[in-house]
């Protein structure tokens, strides 16, 4: 579906569910399966068009020694391999479990692989591989991935130029299926000073022939500036986080957008494209009526006699616009009047001879 969209310049919204589901089915007391289905339904329900899991395990993502390197008030733990430890219980019977559940719904499933086994479980559940910015410069892992013949999409966080250029280059050696490169800041959250949207376009430039998204981890703010304005800036695809409980302390929910914002941002985007329309360059229907009544015409200044010659000073330009129009000015000075011409009258083109 979001690879269908964005052929057909078509928006859409993938609801990061992430690992979030852990805390909502403590704060639910239900169990994990039941709070992620209960998240997939949330986000079809708010309009969302696909849901995004981590299918990862503590051991092959992270030393046991890797520090933290997000903010701690939010989420205290210190280690990435603790945090991971703690919501890496799902595996390929479960993501099964969940994709199925989505196509009961209608909602396209997508996990992002942290490993070669979850990138080959992963496979028959989804019609596009996800990557993780962390990743980008995994360019094995980014092979093993892109030899697997589906779209791609690929988080640019904490890049530089050269290091997309070598992760798309990568994808191309075994690719040429669809790339979507998403805008993204790795910082959680992220200041609204620090989203650099401009990237957006930066990407549209240097990679024309990829659509270009956005991943984003600001906070919802209370118009969703941001999300629109990358929109307008022309991210087909975004990507947000999503949780059911914004207060809940750790993990992704500070930052993550709830079914209420989904439904505000879809809504909002609905009227940006209502307001963007068609750039064909010609006229409207609905402005036909403006168009003859509010331009000018070519206006009698003086009483003209029949049988005068028209000169320039005889002329002026009034409204309404259903006569012969000042473009076709010099066409008429020289001409000559076939029947007297009072001050005011819009000229039309049966009231002169012809210069012939």
């Amino acid at each position: 579906m979001i690879i269908e969209r964005c052929k057909n310049n078509e928006f859409s919204l993938i609801a990061e569910i992430g690992v979030n589901y852990y805390d909502i089915a403590r704060k639910l007391n239900i169990s994990l399966m039941d709070a992620a289905k209960t998240m997939v339904l949330s986000a079809k329900n708010a309009g969302i068009h696909a849901v995004k899991f981590q299918s990862y395990k503590a051991e092959t993502l992270a030393s046991k020694y890797s520090p933290s390197y997000w903010d701690t008030s939010e989420e205290p733990t210190t280690s990435q391999y603790a945090l991971f430890k703690k919501f890496d219980l799902f595996g390929e019977a479960e993501y099964q479990e969940i994709h199925e559940f989505c196509t009961q719904v209608g909602i396209e499933f997508c996990s992002t692989p942290f490993d070669f086994e979850s990138a080959d479980y992963l496979d028959a559940m989804m019609d596009v591989y996800k990557i993780s910015s962390s990743d980008l410069t995994n360019l094995p892992f980014i092979a093993y991935m892109a030899k697997k013949g589906k779209p791609i999409l690929l988080s640019t966080g904490a890049s530089n130029l050269d290091e997309i250029h070598e992760a798309v280059d990568c994808i191309r050696q075994y690719n040429d299926r669809e790339l979507v490169l998403l805008h993204c800041v790795l910082e959680y959250p992220t200041p609204y000073e620090h989203a650099n949207l401009s990237k957006i376009n930066a990407l549209k430039q240097e990679f024309p022939q990829v659509y270009v998204g956005y991943s984003d981890h600001t906070k919802p703010d209370a118009c969703y500036a941001v999300v629109k304005t990358a929109y307008l800036l022309g991210a087909v695809v975004i990507e947000k986080h999503f949780t059911l409980d914004k207060t809940l302390v750790g993990n992704d929910h500070y930052h993550a957008m709830d079914p209420h914002d989904a439904e505000a941002i879809l809504q909002g985007i609905r009227h940006i494209e209502r307001l963007k329309g068609s750039a064909e360059l010609h006229s409207l229907s609905t402005e036909q009526a403006a168009r003859e009544n509010a331009r000018r015409s070519i206006v009698a200044a003086i009483d003209i006699s029949v049988g005068d010659i028209l000169t320039e000073k005889m002329l002026t330009f009034k409204r309404p616009g259903t006569g012969i129009s000042p473009r076709d000015l010099k066409k008429i000075v020289g001409r000559t009047a076939r029947t007297d011409i009072k001050k005011d009258s819009v000229l039309s083109w049966q009231m002169l001879t012809s210069n012939m």
